[in-house]
């Protein structure tokens, strides 16, 4: 049995420990928010927060979960409901496909500079890739993040 804690509640499951984190989200757990984008990596849409850091979840097995806080977009809405607002208001989802992966990356971001410059808001996100091209989207939801937060 692995045990993990998802979205701040508690799971069990017996899985083969070297089964990606994607995949228990996905097809046992029934949480289908996170995305499946390139299996490798490399495009962020899998991403999901592991003790509040963000990781690919399609390249990390369940086994790195154990005794740890999975968080994933479906988790966001209590403490980033205004990132989630500001996302919805500056218009970022276009085919949706990366937003989750983008949102969660933006939240931790978020939980550690709470005055960056356009700079840091690039290289913290300059993992995740936006097939639409809402950057400039992406980072202006930031900024009014950022600016009612402060």
């Amino acid at each position: 049995m692995i045990s993990f804690y998802l979205n701040g509640k508690s799971q069990s499951i017996s899985a083969d420990p070297k089964m990606p984190i994607l995949w228990i989200l996905r097809d046992v757990l029934n949480f289908t928010g996170t995305k499946y984008g390139c299996g490798a990596g490399l495009c962020g849409a899998c991403t999901v927060l592991l003790d509040g850091n963000p990781i690919r979840s399609c390249i990390t097995p369940i086994s790195f979960a154990e005794g740890k806080q999975i968080t994933t977009v479906e988790g966001l809405e209590k403490e980033n409901s205004d990132l989630l607002d500001n996302w919805q208001k500056e218009n970022v989802p276009q085919c949706g496909f990366c937003q989750s992966g983008q949102l969660v990356t933006a939240a931790a971001f978020l939980q550690n500079n709470t005055n960056p410059g356009d700079d840091e808001i690039e290289i913290a996100m300059s993992g995740n890739i936006c097939r639409c091209g809402t950057y400039s989207r992406i980072k202006k939801a930031i900024k009014e993040t950022i600016k009612g937060r402060g």
